[in-house]
């Protein structure tokens, strides 16, 4: 088990399990981050664009470059920003695909904690702007019960088949950001708790998305028929559901930014 990887293959998928959380987090992020129009955007890690699309959207970039290890995440990407000032490279956070100081900002959204060695992530985002740009990143805050399905996660265990984590969760907590900015000598470091709020029409429409997740469904199909029927009851006596059926779930990310001393 030690070598299993989470992977994000299918964009589809994604965008209904994480991606809708994502803009709920970016725009938040962005609300605080409050950066200047018309930059020169890397979005490191960016998966199949959901945040890429908030900086469109919102910052009037003059042009961003997307950087995802999945092919399959790009191509919805591509798809949903093709209109766009946006391009978007096959890469490794760890080697990013741009020359020194290329770009005025560097994001990494939901990321950091995938990342294999995250000093070397930032070091790299560092590299790609210019002296004064910026760097900033926001992740769920994996070891504090943020992550948006941590309830799942939690029943899972508790039946034996936890789920699969971040290989680096705990680079996601408020004082790991922060140290880990302030290391790779950037000034200026601010840190940010970031809560937001997703409605499911009752709890059959959550229980559809949950199970779309790519470090929970492996896991939801080893389990014999008794213990998934089990856990949907579990999950669902835990969640208290509106008078109209609704589910309202909460979750709970950390940011950080931080500017390149110029």
């Amino acid at each position: 088990m030690a070598d299993e990887q989470i992977r994000f293959d299918d964009g589809a998928a994604y965008e209904d399990f994480m991606g809708h959380w994502s803009r709920l987090a970016g725009q938040a992020f962005l609300d605080w981050l409050s950066p200047a129009a018309g930059l020169r955007w890397i979005d490191v890690g960016c998966g199949n664009g959901a945040f890429t699309q908030l900086l469109v959207d919102r910052c009037a970039v003059r042009e961003v470059l997307g950087v995802d290890p999945s092919e399959e995440q790009l191509s919805f990407a591509r798809t949903r920003l093709a209109r766009a000032p946006a391009t978007f490279r096959q890469g490794d956070a760890m080697a990013l695909p741009c020359a020194d100081g290329q770009f005025d900002a560097a994001v990494m959204a939901l990321v950091i904690f995938f990342v294999p060695e995250p000093a070397q992530s930032i070091a790299e985002m560092v590299r790609a702007v210019r002296p004064g740009g910026g760097i900033c990143a926001y992740a769920w805050d994996m070891l504090g019960g943020g992550f948006p399905y941590a309830l799942l996660q939690d029943e899972m265990a508790k039946l034996g088949k936890r789920p699969l984590w971040p290989p680096r969760a705990q680079a996601a907590g408020i004082a790991a950001l922060r140290e880990s900015w302030t290391d790779a000598g950037l000034i200026d470091v601010e840190t940010h708790e970031i809560v937001v709020e997703r409605r499911h029409a009752d709890f059959e429409t959550f229980w559809a998305v949950a199970c779309k997740g790519p470090r929970i469904a492996p896991r939801l199909s080893e389990m014999p028929g008794g213990d998934a029927t089990l856990l949907k009851t579990r999950v669902r006596d835990r969640l208290a559901a509106a008078a109209d059926g609704s589910i309202t779930l909460t979750a709970r990310a950390n940011a950080v930014r931080g500017r390149k001393p110029g």
